[in-house]
């Protein structure tokens, strides 16, 4: 099971290619797409579909053997983006010696000098013409080796480096890309790159390609480590490890009465605000046209939110062993110790004690131990959104995760058995 996990994390280093993954796993397990732009038709029980936005946010639903009405739905929330940079458009920067650097932006809120000295490559997707400009093809790259590099300051420039020093966004985290070798690259060395990856899925030209959303991702493998292997090591556990758990979970899961809903949001790391993101109308439509059509009521919605219960999946705070004055003295989560829930008095997470409560004894069903987080009360914490969904659509629900460490580095660290925890808790879940 975690062999699966490492090798989604390898294959989805951006949202977009997170999407597609789970995708074809709903499929080969017989969920099939529609298209929210044509009448949804007919829903029985049983029935297995998923929905896409943006080609980076997807929403499966596998319909109970009781109309929505009656029993509600169980919906675990997770995001697949994660921190990291974006490139630019006009993205080349011409240095000496024919050196191109890539000129690139922050998305989210990446530990940015984790980014230095290790191999990078980018991923994304490319927008091609075609004959009705309202409807442009979407192609997707990955360039699966080592590509370029953030390259930090010797410490004979910088004496000061191990004292903690003060980054750029603009100046500091641009990557080499490579050395021009001919007239002809000038200016083109990243556009010759993508048209290269785009190829070996189509003929495409230059003058085809109308705009990109690419992104940089560690090119390094996922991996565990540990005496007993017992770590992971991975970039984008944050959050791709909690979508990893509900996609398995749904589609092991046993049939029920209550419908099973798989919400995969984009743009939670920089605030959720978008079409694809925890705060957009399009869930709560989608569940609103398929009470409807269950039940020809427009109530049906409205009955189905209060039966229902809303698992938000983001990752924990592990303990971390040099800084446990960072952390609550009696709420500190270890590696290993399960899931995960999440407490804010300010309400920056959905649980409380009921809804606590609610997933506790879940665990326990299931046969995993339990924790819960609450910060430091010196210690500015996070948010998710958990919250941010439920100001929307008035769910019950909790806010968890499995407890990592150095969240938003490059490379962020987990736990082999909180992760197999998580998907028993999980399973459990669905099969209520």
């Amino acid at each position: 099971m975690i062999k699966t996990l490492l090798h989604f994390l390898d294959n989805s280093p951006v949202n977009f290619l997170a999407v597609k993954n789970i995708v074809s796993e709903l499929e080969k397990a017989g969920f099939h797409r529609i298209d929210p732009r044509e009448q949804l038709g007919k829903v029985k029980k049983g029935d297995k579909f998923f929905v896409t936005k943006n080609d980076s946010s997807v929403y499966a639903f596998e319909i109970g053997s009781k109309p929505l009405a009656d029993s509600g739905f169980h919906m675990i929330c997770a995001h697949c983006d994660s921190p990291t940079f974006r490139i630019k458009p006009n993205a080349e920067m011409l240095c000496e010696g024919g050196i191109v650097k890539l000129n690139t932006e922050v998305y989210g809120g990446p530990i940015m000098s984790t980014w230095f000295d290790r191999p990078l490559t980018i991923a994304g997707r490319v927008i091609i013409r075609t004959e009705n400009p309202m409807e442009p093809q979407t192609l997707l790259i990955h360039v699966q080796r080592p590509l370029l590099q953030i390259n930090n300051l010797a410490i004979h420039f910088n004496r000061q480096v191990n004292e903690g020093v003060c980054l750029s966004k603009q100046k500091d985290m641009l990557p080499i890309l490579g050395i021009i070798n001919s007239e002809l690259e000038k200016g083109n060395m990243l556009m010759n790159v993508i048209l290269d990856e785009l190829n070996r899925q189509l003929p495409v030209k230059a003058d085809d390609i109308l705009d990109f959303d690419i992104y940089l991702a560690d090119a390094s493998p996922a991996c565990t480590f540990g005496v007993h292997d017992e770590f992971i090591s991975s970039g984008r556990l944050d959050d791709l490890s909690m979508c990893y758990a509900g996609l398995e979970a749904l589609i092991k899961s046993k049939k029920s009465d209550t419908t099973k809903v798989l919400a995969i949001f984009d743009n939670e790391e920089t605030g959720s605000q978008t079409k694809q993101g925890a705060a957009s109308p399009f869930l709560s439509m989608m569940l609103q046209r398929i009470a409807l059509a269950q039940s020809g009521s427009t109530e049906a919605f409205a009955q189905s939110v209060e039966r229902a219960f809303m698992v938000s999946a983001d990752n924990a705070h592990a303990w971390h062993p040099n800084y446990s004055e960072k952390y609550d003295p009696t709420n500190h989560p270890v590696l290993g110790g399960g899931p995960v829930i999440k407490f804010n008095a300010a309400q920056k997470y959905a649980s409380d004690a009921a809804s606590a409560a609610v997933f506790a004894e879940i665990c326990r069903k299931a046969g995993v131990p339990c924790q819960r987080f609450v910060n430091h009360s010196d210690v500015a914490g996070g948010s998710t959104l958990g919250n941010i969904l439920a100001s929307s659509i008035p769910l019950r629900g909790v806010d968890m995760g499995n407890a990592i460490l150095a969240m938003h580095s490059c490379r962020e660290t987990g736990s082999v058995n909180d992760h197999l925890f998580c998907v028993k808790a999980f399973t459990t879940f669905y099969s209520l």
